[in-house]
């Protein structure tokens, strides 16, 4: 009977925490995009109080030779990026719950998100880039947290460059750095929130293209190294938390 007794309670609790487990991650959804949608809209109102500052601006040269851009940034400046990006900009968020604080926030921005992430197929990164390709080749633009959705900061992920050459855009690396700033520290990315009434300066680098024959690995390393050249020249306290590729990695690419 104790056996038997046991084997019920097995049973019971294989099909109950199934349906716990949905509850619950519907619950967190639904949380998630409440906290989303309260960050959205207080964002929203911060943005109007900001100064946007841009250097090294190369957009409209772009434009009037009928070339696309795409944001690759450090997943650090998101929130800022989100304030300076032109409305109707596409975004890949990743699927996790973090992504579900985000998407809100995103549409307060006038943005359009792609959910999925550049951890690849297994969390729809693959599907999402392909959404991406689609939409940037319509003309829309994109951007991209290069390091997301998990680091080490500063470690540029494929996604980026895989858009570059699947498209005709250029790549615009590119950091965003409020004046005054709250960062949260104990986070991989140390997200930053500008403070109201704060400038924010956009430093652009180059536009970066595809060489011939050039590999997805060897245009990611020369997107992260620009990254790294802009924050380690306008932003160095906060440099020097970025994740440094080891020599052979880098020579692989190469």
């Amino acid at each position: 009977m104790t056996l038997h007794a046991r084997g019920l309670h097995f049973v019971y609790l294989t099909k109950t925490v199934p349906r716990f487990s949905r509850l619950m991650l519907a619950m967190n959804k639904k949380i998630a995009w409440l906290i989303g949608s309260a960050i959205g809209l207080l964002i929203t109102i911060i943005r109007f109080t900001l100064r946007f500052h841009f250097h090294n601006d190369q957009r409209d040269q772009l434009t009037s030779q009928g070339v696309g851009h795409i944001y690759a940034s450090l997943h650090a400046h998101q929130i800022a990026g989100s304030m300076a990006a032109e409305r109707g900009t596409v975004a890949m968020v990743s699927r996790s719950t973090d992504g579900e604080i985000v998407v809100p926030l995103l549409r307060f921005c006038g943005h359009e998100p792609v959910r999925g992430s550049s951890g690849g197929a297994r969390k729809g990164g693959t599907t999402a880039l392909n959404q991406m390709i689609r939409l940037v080749g319509e003309g829309r633009v994109a951007t991209l947290a290069v390091d997301g959705p998990n680091g080490p900061r500063g470690r540029v992920h494929g996604g980026a460059a895989m858009l570059g050459l699947k498209t005709t855009t250029a790549v615009l690396p590119a950091i965003v750095i409020p004046r005054y700033r709250f960062i949260l520290k104990s986070t991989w990315d140390r997200l930053q929130f500008p403070l109201p009434f704060t400038r924010v300066d956009a430093y652009f680098g180059d536009p970066l293209r595809p060489l011939a024959g050039e590999t997805v690995e060897a245009f990611t390393l020369r997107i992260e190294r620009e990254l790294h050249r802009l924050e380690h020249k306008y932003d160095p306290s906060e440099a020097k938390f970025l994740a440094v590729r080891d020599e052979p990695a880098q020579q692989r690419a190469a």
